[in-house]
């Protein structure tokens, strides 16, 4: 398992290196704080993820194997094909529990604290709160008994995942040429990136995980022409006491006169005004 770990760890290297050799959005010279503030988020996150991986969800893939319960255990296809429809399906709950924490007030308050970076690159990907995690593990456990996944098919996701998003937030300027090529099938760069707009109808679009092709099957895909141009962040929280390590985990608690019309604009921008589908 050390081994895998280091698969996505590499990766982030190797885009964060690429961040600076050909950024997106130049100018970024000094990083160090951003860094080491999501570096440290993550190792909060990560925490909570291997107690949740060592205990509850090793009981619970170990239980539905042995019992034969859920729905891949009711087929018999080639492991290959079994690992594929895991990655497939479980993505696509990824992409509903995404949806969920944009629409429903409570969750927002607590996934808004991801948003608030207003630098997005690669490391932001790492930016989740405690709270968030805990609360996703939760609800994954009920998929996992559902669909029936087995401990080595949630490490295979969970490694594809970490080296997509990684990409996907990255500050790293692909081409919209080949940004458009891959978002075919994967969440690239410009589609996420205008997922992280401060604009409140784009902030609820493109909730996609590793496939792009959810959006556009769920109708909430947006696209941007110019990517150069988003503002990221929250119309909230954009000083620089919100942005460090305490004003992050600071967030989820915090509720204003604004916040009434904060969980309007929330539901409201879940209506995507942009109906055309784009590659």
């Amino acid at each position: 398992m050390s081994k895998l770990i280091l698969i996505p760890f590499l990766f982030l290297c190797i885009v964060y290196w690429l961040e600076i050799k050909f950024p997106h959005l130049p100018g970024r010279d000094d990083r160090t704080v951003h860094t080491g503030n999501n570096l440290t988020i993550a190792v909060m996150g990560g925490l909570v993820n291997l107690v949740f991986l060592f205990t509850i969800i090793g009981v619970v893939t170990h239980w539905t194997e042995v019992r034969r319960f859920g729905l891949l255990n009711q087929v018999n296809i080639p492991i290959g094909l079994r690992l594929f429809s895991a990655i497939v399906l479980f993505d696509m709950w990824m992409y509903v529990w995404h949806m969920m924490n944009h629409r429903i007030t409570l969750l927002w308050r607590i996934h808004r604290a991801h948003h608030n970076d207003i630098t997005m690159d690669s490391t932001t990907a790492l930016r989740f709160h405690p709270l968030e995690i805990v609360l996703s593990q939760f609800f994954n456990i009920g998929i996992i008994v559902l669909l029936s996944l087995r401990l080595n098919e949630l490490l295979v996701y969970n490694l594809v995942l970490q080296m997509v998003i990684f990409f996907h937030h990255s500050n790293v300027g692909l081409t919209e040429g080949w940004d458009r090529v891959f978002r075919a099938i994967l969440v690239m760069p410009n589609m996420h990136r205008v997922h992280h707009s401060i604009e409140v109808f784009e902030t609820n679009s493109n909730y996609g995980s590793i496939f792009s092709f959810w959006d556009r099957l769920f109708s909430t895909f947006r696209k941007r022409n110019n990517t150069n141009n988003i503002i990221y962040g929250l119309n909230r929280f954009r000083e620089n006491g919100w942005q460090g390590v305490l004003g992050f985990l600071k967030i989820p608690f915090q509720k204003s006169i604004s916040e009434k019309m904060e969980s309007k604009k929330n539901r409201e921008k879940t209506a995507v005004t942009n109906k055309e589908v784009y590659l």
